[in-house]
């Protein structure tokens, strides 16, 4: 199954976009298209897949998406209420690999532009000092006017291809299968998923949402995901938890039971096999940080 082709709106006057978008939540369906992404968030939360790999994005989080590299941002459900007065936040821009000229980035100057853009398709974190530096320029690049618009572009990216302290998102053996006859099957699991996995969801539940019977659904799951479903949804219900101790005073077993997990000695063995620490230690190590970020602003 493939995931929207979602259709940029390109202005006349420009070779690439860029908008400040202030929305009540961000676009939420699996998507992709063949201009390359720079997102800043800033402002609002919620859960990213990017390929394969299922993260949180939260405030000042920068992402580098390459052509046709499938995405989804899912706003917490706290922006996603009727309700809701809540508003998110980013800057976006978006371009073609070729939009300054089908050779311009096989010029020798730009070879290290060029080597970004293909690591790029597995999709770049942009962080600390590079982050920073390249944040004044996407807000320059706002207002900017004509000729300007290019160079802030081009200084942007080199900021990113020479920088020491970005890391790759997906692994290089995922292989994205576009099947335009089935283009809402994986968005609904993926959006019914997000939806409840906090509570009990059984095979027969989710087979249900895929049309399909259990037996053929964990087949198409996995060739489609490379992960069986209950893996995915450990990681789905793992990754909340680690929000909650890095961001609340939950206790431990709390956060156990409100992640989806009804067994306290699973959630640890899961919890560490996943994150890589046990929730404890996880909880410590986001308290220490804080602590030297509020000492840093004294």
């Amino acid at each position: 199954m493939r995931p929207y082709l979602l259709k940029i709106h390109k202005h006349h006057e420009h070779s690439f976009s860029i908008r400040h978008d202030l929305v009540p939540f961000f676009y939420n369906k699996w998507h992709y298209h063949p201009e390359i992404e720079l997102v800043y968030f800033i402002q609002g939360s919620g859960r990213q897949f990017i390929g394969e790999k299922i993260h949180h994005f939260k405030v000042n989080d920068m992402i580098l998406l390459g052509p046709n590299l499938p995405h989804l941002w899912r706003s917490e459900e706290r922006y996603l209420e009727k309700e809701s007065t809540l508003s998110e936040e980013a800057i976006v821009i978006h371009f073609l690999p070729n939009c300054l000229g089908a050779d311009f980035f096989n010029l020798p100057e730009n070879i290290a532009i060029k080597q970004l853009l293909e690591k790029s398709k597995l999709g770049i974190r942009v962080k600390n000092e590079t982050r920073d530096k390249v944040v004044t320029l996407m807000f320059e690049l706002l207002v900017a006017q004509g000729a300007k618009r290019i160079l802030l572009l081009l200084d942007i990216l080199h900021l990113i291809a020479t920088a020491t302290d970005t890391k790759t998102i997906c692994t290089g053996g995922f292989d994205f299968h576009f099947d335009k006859s089935e283009n809402e099957r994986l968005n609904n699991i993926y959006q019914y998923i997000f939806k409840n996995f906090t509570q009990q969801i059984t095979l027969e539940d989710i087979a249900k949402v895929a049309h399909i019977s259990p037996h053929a659904f964990c087949r198409y799951f996995k060739a489609r995901t490379k992960k069986t479903f209950s893996t995915f949804l450990l990681e789905v219900r793992t990754g909340h938890a680690a929000k909650l101790l890095a961001e609340t005073h939950d206790t431990v077993a709390d956060v156990c039971f409100n992640s989806g997990f009804n067994n306290f000695s699973n959630f640890n063995r899961h919890f560490k096999s996943i994150i890589g620490s046990t929730p404890l230690a996880h909880r410590k190590y986001y308290q220490e940080i804080r602590q030297q970020n509020s000492h840093s602003t004294e």
